[in-house]
């Protein structure tokens, strides 16, 4: 099952879901039509699979982001190193699903459980960075809500970016680079 959902996310990464065909990811898996059918009804199921997935690392991730009751997560005040932490584990989340990701983002599901899925892992994330921006106390231009909306666009772009070109940028600068952004620009740290 692993090796035919590894093959799914390569098949539609590489051909696109609406394009790709079971037959294609059965001979990436380098396995047979009835294993194939064994776990999944058609590709639409295998999407779903993936999907959840998906949705499971994320709403793991954004559970990185809870807050306790005196503003601090676990390891303490949302800093740099948990910035950086937060960014590295979004990067690596979408270098997995990212076709996913992108079928949320540009609305290319046909299944609406799947879709729904996408947008409460999304919401998950974004309702974690509006208490981290709250607690902060930083000083939001218009509101959290607006800094919120603007830095989960910049994260899902920066994520496709990064994930999805050849950009031959090193992973360490670059984090470090957009962590001291939302850092200093979001949450209002001097340093």
């Amino acid at each position: 099952m692993r090796r035919l959902s590894d093959a799914g996310l390569r098949v539609f990464a590489e051909r696109g879901y609406h394009a790709a065909r079971v037959d294609d990811i059965v001979r990436s898996a380098r396995t047979s039509h009835g294993t194939f059918y064994l776990y999944f009804a058609n590709k639409e199921d295998l999407l779903r699979a993936l999907a959840a997935e998906c949705a499971d690392a994320l709403f793991e991730l954004a559970d990185s982001l809870a807050v306790t009751d005196d503003g601090q997560s676990g390891n303490g005040e949302f800093g740099f190193d948990e910035i950086r932490a937060f960014l590295a584990e979004f990067l690596a989340i979408y270098r997995t699903y990212g076709v996913v990701i992108r079928a949320w983002m540009e609305d290319q599901v046909p299944d609406r459980e799947v879709a729904r899925a996408g947008v409460k892992a999304y919401t998950a994330i974004a309702n974690g960075l509006a208490v981290r921006l709250q607690v902060s106390g930083a000083p939001q231009p218009v509101d959290v809500s607006t800094s919120v909306n603007a830095l989960m666009a910049m994260l899902e772009r920066f994520n496709y970016a990064v994930s999805s070109r050849s950009l031959d940028l090193d992973d360490d600068v670059t984090l470090d680079t957009v962590a001291h952004l939302i850092d200093r620009g979001f949450f209002g740290a001097k340093t």
